[in-house]
């Protein structure tokens, strides 16, 4: 909820025509939410999500009705705060600039605004679960995920991990999950499987401002680790 309050405060701050654009955006939630560490990474994510979907969208030319029902998973809009979240959808599917230049600013932001920028890795992987919410994820809309990934800074082998927690992957790919190298050895696999599940705990996505709805997506995630760190254990017993 509180990330649609700072939602509607922001957008209100902002013209109905001209200057209101997604790199204006960015900046208004650096000043509007100056003193309020918590509200600003919530509203951060929440305009990232709603922004950069409004521009998959657009790259895939096509909204489904899925995509529509797996944005519901994330974000349960109150009424009163339903007109904000179209009036910025819009705006991102009108603005001029290409998405490339508000993820670049996005990072930007993250970067200056945290020591450790988890914010982007979770953007990613809400518009993954987007994306494949009609039963796959089509060629642009991977295209422009990839694209995403790089403007944000990822390596091709971060892109490739987080891929992996929704797309079927080859028989390696249960390394790629976990970020490790197939030749770590049992302690080691094990040490990093506890180091995800430490790090994708509720409590860690709460501090980092998430919105409680994205525990669909945490949800994923976690079954993805599971999966992979149970399909490397057996192969290993084998």
């Amino acid at each position: 909820m509180r990330s649609f309050l700072g939602l509607g405060h922001l957008l209100r701050a902002l013209p109905e025509k001209g200057r209101a654009t997604l790199d204006g955006l960015v900046e208004q939630i650096k000043t509007v939410f100056a003193g309020d560490r918590a509200t600003r990474r919530s509203v951060a994510f929440s305009v990232a999500m709603i922004a950069l979907s409004a521009k998959m969208a657009k790259a895939d030319g096509i909204v489904r009705p899925e995509e529509v029902a797996a944005f519901q998973q994330i974000f349960s809009v109150p009424e009163a705060e339903m007109a904000n979240v179209f009036r910025l959808y819009n705006l991102a599917k009108q603005d001029t600039a290409g998405f490339e230049a508000y993820a670049a600013r996005l990072a930007a932001f993250c970067r200056e605004s945290e020591e450790d920028c988890t914010l982007l890795a979770d953007v990613l992987d809400g518009l993954f679960h987007i994306a494949k919410a009609d039963g796959w994820v089509h060629e642009r809309e991977l295209a422009f995920l990839a694209d995403i990934a790089a403007t944000f800074g990822f390596s091709e082998a971060e892109f490739e991990r987080v891929k992996l927690r929704h797309v079927a992957g080859p028989a390696g790919a249960p390394y790629a999950v976990l970020g490790i190298d197939p030749q770590a050895s049992l302690a080691e696999v094990r040490a990093r499987y506890i180091e995800l599940v430490r790090e994708n705990h509720p409590d860690r996505l709460v501090a980092r401002g998430v919105p409680d709805e994205f525990q669909a997506i945490a949800t994923e995630r976690m079954k993805a680790i599971n999966t992979a760190y149970e399909a490397v254990t057996k192969a290993r017993a084998a």
